[in-house]
This record gives structure tokens, sequence and C-alpha cells, in this order.
């Protein structure tokens, strides 16, 4: 059996090429928040976090014999409890992180961190818009807070999500919830509902919808800020998913 862990677009397409090639495919997400992960008796999911003890045992106790990370780009902590995990299972670790598109936006304003990307984004001083998900609303709403400026967030359809925001302070009626990725008319959309003058987001690729917000930005005059991508502190990294199968199937 193959231990992937999913949460992105692409964790369906990636379990269906699996299965149908003959593999078992347990697909492992953090929390129970809708996700396709492709319709195929070979393929089953559980749900939960996972520190690198518990991820362990699953990987001994399910008899797995590869570990796919697929999760965001920027999930950091769980890239390195992947692998750590499965060091000590001595078994493979493959990670798949989606290309990136930020260097195809000339007007993206790339920083190294969230704090550098809220300092920047209130430095326009214009309504901002925040898709970069919940896990660092705090920073944002805390440099919002102390100059003045708006902050909408849009964040996902969940219960954690929404949480987070309102603990951070973000007016409930500054909260957007939804499912991307989003279209280029969808985004135009919310920016012009809220005088958004500047789009803060991370470099999710062209399936997280990156192409659609820089466009979006452009074509409302607004400015685009996008936090950079993280390094990864792992082996075997793969760009595009026909390696990754064929990989997986020959390993």
């Amino acid at each position: 059996m193959i231990l992937l862990l999913g949460g992105t677009v692409e964790t369906a397409a990636l379990a269906l090429a699996l299965a149908g090639a003959g593999e078992r495919v347990l697909v492992s997400t953090a929390t129970q928040a809708p996700l396709k992960i492709g319709s195929h008796e070979r393929i089953s999911r559980r749900c939960g976090r996972l520190d690198a003890a518990a991820m362990e045992h699953l990987l001994r106790s399910e008899g797995i014999r590869l570990l796919i990370d697929a999760t965001h780009p920027y999930a950091v902590e769980v890239h390195a409890t992947a692998k750590k995990a499965a060091d000590r299972a001595e078994i493979p670790c493959l990670t798949y992180v989606r290309p990136g598109a930020a260097d195809k936006a000339e007007e993206a304003l790339v920083v190294a961190s969230h704090e550098e990307a809220a300092r920047l984004a209130v430095s326009f001083q214009r309504p901002i818009l925040l898709t970069a998900g919940s896990r660092n609303i705090g920073i944002y709403a805390q440099e919002a807070a102390r100059t003045g400026a708006i902050l909408i967030a849009r964040v996902l359809d969940c219960e954690d999500s929404v949480a987070a925001c309102r603990t951070a302070g973000v007016p409930a009626e500054h909260i957007v919830t939804g499912r991307g990725p989003f279209g280029v008319e969808e985004n135009r959309a919310l920016i012009r509902r809220f005088a958004v003058g500047v789009l803060v987001t991370k470099d999710c690729g062209e399936a997280g919808g990156f192409p659609a917000k820089a466009e979006a930005a452009r074509l409302e005059s607004g400015r685009l800020v996008v936090v950079g991508r993280p390094e990864l502190k792992t082996d075997l990294v793969f760009h595009d998913l026909a390696d990754l199968v064929t990989t997986c199937l020959t390993t």
C-alpha cells in the first residue's frame, strides 16, 4: 500500500493513476473537509493530523511500502514530518511540488516571509485582500490594526479557518469563505466588492489559481504581493505527476 498525504487539487489525479496501475492507496488528509480523492476500489481515506510518531505508527501498522507527500508547497511542517516518519520506518518518501508561476507575473512583488508581506501590503494604504490561508492571519491582522488598513481575508469554508480569522480580530463582514481555485472574474468581483488595492497570495502555481489572481489584480490596477516558496529540505522532489507515478511504480 502507498500512503498519499493529500489535500490539494492534484490528490484525485495522483490517487487514481496509482490505483489504476494496481496500487492500493491510502489518502491521508489533515481535516475532513470535502476533497475529491478519486472513486476507485483501491483508494481509501483517513483524516486527522499526524505528528512524526503517529505517522510512523501508521506506516508500520498498515504495511506502507512508499510515502508520497503531495501536500501544499508551503506545508513546511508536514514535509519535515513526512521525511522523519519515512526515515524511521525505512521506506522511501517522494515529494510532489506543483510548478510555481510567480516568475511569469512581471507585476509580482515577491517577498520571503509573511511578516515582510504584511508590512509591504499595508504600505500602499489601500484595502488588502489576503488569499494566503488562515494559518498566518494574525500577522496581517496585527499590521492592519497598527496602520488602520482594511483587511479582507478569503479562507477555506471550514470552521477552523473562520475561527482563526475571528480570533485575529478580522470583522465577520470581511471574512469571505470558499474553496478554489477561483477564476479571473471571480477574483475581480471580490476585488471590486471591497475596493481592494492590494492582493496578497502565495505562489500556489497554476493548479492553485495563481495566474487568475495575478491577472485579476492587473486588470483591477492592484498591487500583487507574493510570499515566496520555502526551501524544501527533502530529497526525491517531483514537479511532474507522470514522472512521480512512474517512479512510484518502479520503486
